[in-house]
């Protein structure tokens, strides 16, 4: 018999075992680097094994049963809970009579703990088959994105004077450059699919790009729309070796996340840029979502949008978080990557073009989420 509880820091296996006599028997009483603590019950009381004491204090910080109290802190690892009533008072003990009701005819339990999302020597089981894949394929993914981010920076810095003298503000050769880049990159490890490309503005119109944002890959797969557009970063990423120096030659717009006055240099910028000839692309949430839902919409790109009467273009992408998820950027997982690019947007009201905005993209995400 098994029971598994979940807690924040640990996963718990409840396990019916042998007697303890037949484990010291076998040989099989010590623990393991993965920390199996034996409990044994003896009329309704459960305790810690006392011979299990010293290696628990070794291995053990946090250890919790459900409606229980804590068996392990920094200060004393192993509680007994003899001292707890014999009579009715247990329930102030565990807190959750049913589930002391549940397993108090099991006379042998064994707890498992399982730290969740670690793979040192210490971890309970070895890297399942699909963690060891998705690490691989990261691997892969950064080599792959490294060797041709240097072949081509080396032909965007060849062109570059030619692009400062021809095409100053949209620098349309260094984005066939990073398109070529991205397309190299993400054809290995995952395939895109995109939907109302009839609805791009044309590559010289200028408009304001807005799309949900999930993950590390959205940038990659947008370079493939076939559009020119200047993305809005934050300056830490220009000072990258290649791609940051590559970022600097597209044109592309630095941003201090906190700064008050960065972000206002950044949307003058943006506005001059458009006003110019030039596309801008927003990620209006600001950061990656962490769960796949989409967050708030700031307004600055459909200010943008407003002042200049350019087209706000609102694009959902779909797939990247669950391929590379936020936070989780050393694992590349298999998967199909959509791209919906709905009707634009027109208006001088910033509000109402952000609501519009939101709306569109949100009923693609919960339509295909």
């Amino acid at each position: 018999m098994e029971v598994s509880y979940h807690s924040k820091f640990n996963t718990f296996h409840f396990l019916q075992s042998p007697p303890l006599h037949s484990w010291k028997k076998e040989g099989k009483l010590s623990l393991s680097p993965s920390l199996h603590l034996l409990l044994t019950a003896s009329r309704g009381n459960y305790s810690c094994c006392s011979s299990l004491r010293q290696s628990i204090r070794r291995n053990t910080k946090f250890y919790t049963v459900p409606g229980s109290t804590t068996l392990g802190t920094s200060r004393q690892e192993c509680v007994s809970l003899h001292s707890f009533p014999q009579e009715k008072k247990y329930n102030t003990g565990y807190g959750n009579n049913s589930f002391y009701r549940q397993h108090r005819s099991l006379r042998h339990i064994i707890a498992r703990s399982e730290f969740a999302n670690t793979s040192s020597a210490g971890a309970a089981y070895p890297l399942s088959e699909l963690e060891l894949t998705s690490k691989v394929r990261a691997i892969g993914f950064y080599t792959v994105t490294a060797l041709s981010a240097i072949f081509l920076f080396v032909l965007m810095l060849v062109q570059h004077p030619f692009v400062l003298l021809f095409d100053r503000y949209r620098r349309r050769a260094h984005h066939l450059v990073a398109r070529t880049w991205a397309t190299l990159t993400i054809i290995p490890f995952y395939n895109v699919e995109f939907e109302g490309l009839e609805n791009l503005p044309s590559p010289d119109t200028p408009a304001v790009y807005v799309s949900n944002h999930q993950s590390f890959l959205d940038i990659y797969t947008l370079l493939t729309l076939g559009r020119s557009f200047k993305f809005i970063s934050k300056t830490a990423i220009f000072l990258f070796p290649i791609i940051g120096w590559a970022m600097y030659l597209m044109g592309l717009i630095p941003l201090r996340r906190m700064d008050s006055r960065s972000q206002l240099e950044c949307l003058k910028r943006c506005i001059d840029l458009v006003k110019k000839g030039a596309s801008v692309f927003f990620f209006p949430e600001g950061t990656r979502s962490k769960d796949g839902k989409l967050g708030p919409f700031k307004k600055g790109a459909f200010s943008v949008a407003a002042k200049t009467g350019v087209p706000v273009v609102p694009i959902t992408i779909t797939g990247t978080g669950r391929i590379m998820p936020a936070g989780l950027e050393g694992r590349v997982f298999p998967g199909l990557v959509k791209v919906v690019v709905h009707r634009p947007l027109k208006g001088n009201d910033s509000d109402v073009l952000c609501t519009e905005a939101r709306s569109v993209i949100k009923d693609v995400l919960v339509h295909q989420g």
